[in-house]
């Protein structure tokens, strides 16, 4: 129980840093209804670029801005090979991702760089949980206020109506084309953004650490959803789920973390990640099945 413990103000610290990637993929899987793959590769995109950038001597601020700029970048193209070129959703986001290995190991010069807390001042850290927690809040909090203020504009409610229904927008003149790009770019540069975090946090950046990271953030949307909705149904508003949308993050870490606990082999990790998201995206199907069994039975005959 000690070592557990002790692992958990790490796993929190995780989870929140974590929580501004889930954030992305709540815009482009939740409000968009579109599945991103992109995200596997902007995340390392975001580590590389970050950490490539302090160790030239960029300060930690801009080093992050950029990196959250080159996910919109990657957002963009995703977007225009879906509505420019006709690409279905998922291809258009695998092909991204797969340019992004190549362009991932340009950007540093090999397969991973090692960043010095000792040699180079960086905002968060393994060392300093703490400070990392404090910041990592910090920085949850002003991407969900910016998000809250954007999808109150007229361009943040068409990317939901776009999401909800794009026919009934395109009728309503919406350019539900030019939304899916604003709103894929906008989501790959937080997905970036936390890359360049957790880069930072783990002390270096890796060509795989963004492997399974879509993952991870459906875990925590859908992990959030069902919480949130058991507790506040439909007086939940945009805030407050976007707040669970960061509450997931952190309990998938902790579920995590009592995993390691257990002594789980590392190889098979993998396949919890893969229960764990099964069971809470099963929990909403099986509690609507469960309160009207006509209804769903009717669904399946059709």
């Amino acid at each position: 129980m000690a070592s557990f413990l002790g692992m958990l103000p790490g796993d929190i610290a995780q989870g929140l840093i974590w929580g501004i990637m889930a954030l992305g993929v709540f815009m482009t899987f939740k409000l968009l209804n579109f599945p991103d793959m992109t995200v596997d590769g902007t995340f390392a995109t975001g580590g590389a670029v970050t950490v490539m950038l302090i160790l030239s001597g960029v300060p930690v601020p801009v080093a992050l801005l950029i990196a959250f700029a080159a996910g919109i970048g990657a957002g963009l193209i995703t977007g225009f090979l879906h509505t420019v070129f006709g690409i279905p959703d998922i291809l258009a986001g695998i092909l991204t991702q797969f340019a992004l290995y190549s362009i991932n190991l340009h950007i540093m010069g090999g397969a991973n760089k090692a960043l010095s807390v000792d040699n180079f001042h960086v905002i968060v850290s393994l060392r300093y949980i703490p400070k990392t927690i404090i910041t990592a809040i910090i920085f949850d909090v002003c991407v969900m206020i910016l998000m809250y203020i954007y999808f109150g504009t007229e361009q943040g409610s068409a990317i939901r109506a776009t999401g909800s229904n794009p026919h009934m927008s395109l009728a309503q003149g919406i350019n539900t084309g030019a939304m899916k790009v604003i709103a894929l770019a906008l989501s790959n540069g937080l997905v970036a953004l936390s890359g360049g975090l957790i880069a930072q946090y783990q002390g270096f950046s890796d060509i795989n650490m963004g492997r399974g990271s879509i993952v991870i953030g459906l875990a925590a949307v859908i992990i959030g959803d069902v919480i949130g909705n058991a507790l506040f149904g439909k007086k939940m508003n945009f805030m407050l789920r976007m707040g669970f949308v960061v509450a997931g993050a952190i309990i998938y870490y902790l579920i995590y973390g009592v995993v390691l606990w257990f002594k789980v082999p590392s190889e098979d990790m993998k396949l919890i990640s893969s229960v764990i998201v099964a069971v809470f995206m099963a929990v909403p199907y099986l509690k609507e099945k469960a309160a009207h069994p006509y209804r769903s039975s009717n669904k399946e005959v059709k």
